[in-house]
Order: C-alpha cells, then structure tokens, then sequence
C-alpha cells in the first residue's frame, strides 16, 4: 500500500473521530455482554437455588429464560453494533475517503 496514503488516511481527523468513536462503543458492548454473560455464569455457580426455582405449575425453572434471555441479549447488542456500524461509522468511512482522494 502506498505509504503516503496510508499517512494521510492516519493523520484525517474524520478517521480518528471514527477510530475513536467505534473503539469506544465497541468496549461498551463487550462489558455490557460480560457482565450478562458472567453474570449468568456466577448465577449458575452459586446460586442454584434461584436457577432450578420452578416457575408456575409447569416444569420450567428461572434458569431457562434467563440463559434464554442472555442469548437474546447477544442478538440485540450485535444488531444495535451493526446498525450503529451501517450508519454513523459508514458515514465517517465515507468522508475518510473523500478526504483522502483529494
């Protein structure tokens, strides 16, 4: 890759805004995911109790949706990721390399 171009594309300040911006809410989602998912696993570590309580007069315990729950999470926070992706960093992208055309 040319190495000017590559300088150019380091030093636009849309792409440090984009690099910033996409950092920073990638590392919210991934504490959001491990505090549902290690959550869910020290529920199962130490509380048992609650997990295996039955839920109504069926055969279904606390621990079937709530592992249910933490999959749905999973689906949410990566649709809200690419959403996020789709708009606002493509955007950026966008007038990254429009800035460096020039």
């Amino acid at each position: 890759m040319d190495e000017s171009l590559v300088q150019r594309i380091a030093s636009n300040p849309a792409y440090l805004q984009l690099k910033a911006k996409r950092s920073r809410f990638g590392w919210w989602l991934t504490l959001a995911m491990m505090v549902v998912y290690y959550g869910f696993i020290l529920l199962v570590a130490f509380d048992k109790a609650l997990l295996s309580r039955l839920t109504g007069d069926g055969v279904m315990t606390v621990g079937i949706p709530l592992g249910f729950g933490v999959i749905v999470f999973t689906i949410v926070i990566t649709a809200v990721y690419v959403k996020r992706a789709n708009t606002e960093f493509d955007e950026l992208s966008a007038a990254v390399a429009k800035a460096v055309r020039k």
